[in-house]
């Protein structure tokens, strides 16, 4: 046995640093973080240090497979590499021979994160004038509502969490999805005697060891932040030198807020005035307090505003002064320094082609005029790195989408998915011990490289190859279709002035932190005139500025309860599973058991459910079976299910995406999983 570097591929902001045991050329042992590392400090998640059970899981994808079968039936046939290239690239000609570039659609997401795995698909898109993706499923809205008032994705180093004096997570389940946050929590606690505070719809894992914990209905967080400033300016707890200098704070916003009392909020957060007033001055007397944002809080139609809205925190109380202090949402501009050209082909980019937009594939691929206008249906399709059928939106549209018989799609898997299920083609694809890769992060700031533990599982490659095959068989021209994942990170290294790939490698990893006073914005925010906008300017920021608020504010634009459908959905991230990634390993199934919804015991009395009794959760879209688990963590009117759990583990084969709308959130798209209306039955 040897111990070797790698790093962790998967959607998560850690992009931990992990040491590997090598068993062997072909199979690993256990998987720990690397403890000298700054950010990950030894500790991972336990999905991923159990990983072995992933990438030596007896159900991997062993061989190219061509369906025999209606789509969706599992029914496949092994056939050769040569066959399924061939074949896929035929399919591709024959699209863009009958409609146009435009008809084929690459289809990716962040099942890695590696640069060059994850980005290879996009040369092959821009080179070939293929339909772009707006990527819009994740982070688009969070996004769009930070840059509307900082103007760049940084903020405070998430390693200064140790260094405050109270952190507030807001939003986010950090124990279930960033362990790292909490690594810097304990820290903080320990050194520094440092306040915890946790704001979320529902009493998680992580509000478990909140010192103080709000408990907000979904899709309320501005009316709460609002509240927050408006007893911050009463109470002479604002900075008004800081806002002076560094923001465009005027009258007209304090006269607006003035309005966003903690007795206007109390009704719509569901919290009591006295409970936000007492938030407040905690955050507003002290110095050193730091905001750890989420993305969850910004799913639902008005997270872009919401997450403008609690950005404005910071700037009122000068927190951005403090070491330990200022907040974090996003730290992927850190990363902006490296050249990527050759991973992503943006050298042939042309900006004319049609962009669809990723969260409302179950309507694109139904030809809706909304997302093609007068342009042609998509009529084939690769997907790598996600899995629609699963992790979507509206999964009745998305399903009905991939039923068409004319439309061809070839997925790159490691396990055959339920999109996998539905494809005409299907390819093994290495896992990140099995390929070369470099990684950026979007929650801390170290650049990473990882080299390859253990040779390739039977016949799988890595996206690079087989984007590389694909590109000579469809005379797609590019420098970075003929070099190794090796030869990118290095050319690539160079041509942005770093040290190269060797002696990355040697060192394992480079910090990209720019230093405090960039994290910080000391010498101005990242628009024009440098000044924090609390007036941002929404029409640079998206098409569907027009519903967005002049000024800070709770925008009541939510699918709201009512009488027929009296529950507000939360589908938060389940512990042991990533989206659809580790639903497949034994272990992560036997810690979640199976997909349950948690409701307030006041509203299973009141509709006669009985704890692990089973219950119909419904709406215009469609409605499946559940068991119930009463639970006072949660506000009346409310229910939450951890997912994302495959459609296979519910009683009738439908998932919770049955429930979700595809219905773009202003002013830029994204997914508003976390803001759907809902009844609830005995089943």
């Amino acid at each position: 046995m040897e111990t070797v570097s790698s790093v962790c591929p998967h959607d998560c902001p850690s992009t931990c640093a992990l040491d590997v045991e090598r068993l062997g050329p072909d199979r690993i042992g256990r998987v720990r973080g690397a403890a000298d590392h700054p950010y990950t400090q030894g500790v991972i998640c336990a999905k991923v240090a159990r990983y072995a059970e992933r990438v030596h899981h007896p159900d991997r994808l062993r061989h190219p497979l061509k369906r025999v079968g209606a789509k969706g039936a599992g029914q496949f046939a092994r056939i050769s590499w040569d066959e399924a290239l061939d074949e896929i690239a035929h399919k591709f000609l024959e699209a863009e021979a009958r409609y146009g570039g435009g008809a084929v659609w690459p289809y990716q997401y962040a099942g890695t994160m590696g640069l060059v795995q994850r980005n290879s698909i996009e040369r092959l898109r821009h080179v070939k004038r293929y339909a772009r993706q707006h990527f819009t499923i994740c982070s688009s809205i969070a996004g769009a509502g930070w840059l509307a008032g900082v103007g760049a994705k940084r903020g405070s180093d998430p390693r200064e969490l140790s260094k405050a004096d109270l952190i507030v997570i807001w939003g986010t389940n950090a124990v279930h999805t960033q362990v790292n946050v909490m690594t810097q929590v304990a820290d903080a606690k320990k050194d520094r005697n440092a306040k915890l505070v946790v704001i979320d719809p529902y009493r998680n894992a992580t509000a478990e060891k909140a010192d103080l914990f709000l408990m907000v209905r979904p899709g309320t967080d501005a009316a709460l932040g609002l509240a927050v400033m408006n007893v911050l300016l009463a109470e002479g707890l604002a900075d008004r030198a800081y806002l002076a200098r560094l923001t465009d704070f005027s009258p007209e916003i304090e006269v607006h807020i003035a309005t966003r009392t903690p007795e206007w909020a109390a009704p719509i957060t569901g919290l009591a005035a006295d409970s936000i007033r007492a938030f407040a001055r905690l955050y507003g007397r002290t110095k050193k307090s730091i905001i750890r944002f989420g993305f969850g809080l910004t799913r639902a139609m008005n997270g872009a505003a919401t997450m403008h809205a609690l950005s404005c925190l910071p700037a009122l109380t000068g927190a951005w002064r403090e070491e330990g202090g200022g907040a974090i949402c996003n730290t992927s501009d850190v990363f902006n320094g490296l050249d990527q050209t050759l991973f992503t082909g943006k050298d042939a980019l042309d900006p004319t082609t049609r962009n669809l937009d990723m969260s409302r594939i179950g309507p694109v691929l139904l030809g809706d005029k909304r997302d093609l206008g007068d342009g042609p249906p998509v009529a084939a399709m690769l997907i790598q790195n996600t899995n629609p059928m699963m992790v979507a939106p509206d999964y009745t549209k998305v399903r009905q989408g991939f039923a068409r018989d004319d439309l061809f799609v070839a997925v790159h898997e490691q396990f055959l998915t339920e999109t996998a299920r539905m494809a005409d083609i299907v390819l093994p694809a290495t896992t990140f011990l099995e390929h070369d890769d470099l990684y950026s992060a979007y929650g801390q700031t170290f650049l990473q490289i990882g080299r390859a533990v253990i040779a390739p599982y039977a016949e799988s490659r890595s996206n690079q190859e087989v984007i590389g095959a694909l590109a000579r068989r469809l005379g797609a021209v590019h420098a970075g279709f003929d070099l190794t994942a090796w030869e990118l990170i290095d050319t690539s290294l160079r041509r942005s002035g770093l040290p190269d790939a060797g002696v990355l490698a040697q060192a394992r990893w480079l910090d990209l932190s720019p230093g405090f006073a960039a994290m910080h914005f000391e010498n101005g925010f990242a628009h024009p005139d440098g000044r924090f906008r609390f007036k941002p300017d929404w029409k640079s920021l998206g098409p569907d500025h027009a519903a967005m608020p002049a000024l800070p504010d709770h925008l009541a634009n939510l699918d709201a309860a009512d009488a027929e459908h009296p529950f507000r959905l939360v589908t938060a991230p389940a512990r042991n599973f990533l989206n659809s990634s580790f639903t497949e390993t034994p272990s992560s199934i036997a810690a979640e058991k199976r997909p349950t919804a948690l409701v307030h015991p006041a509203d299973c009395a009141k509709l006669g459910l009985a704890r692990d009794g089973w219950a119909r959760i419904g709406n215009a879209r469609g409605s499946l079976k559940l068991p119930v688990r009463p639970f006072d963590g949660l506000q009346e009117g409310v229910v939450v299910v951890e997912s994302i759990w495959p459609n296979a583990a519910f009683a009738e084969g439908e998932g919770i995406n049955l429930l979700t709308r595809a219905d773009p959130v202003p002013p830029n798209g994204g997914a508003a999983f976390h803001d759907t209306k809902v009844w609830i039955r005995p089943a």
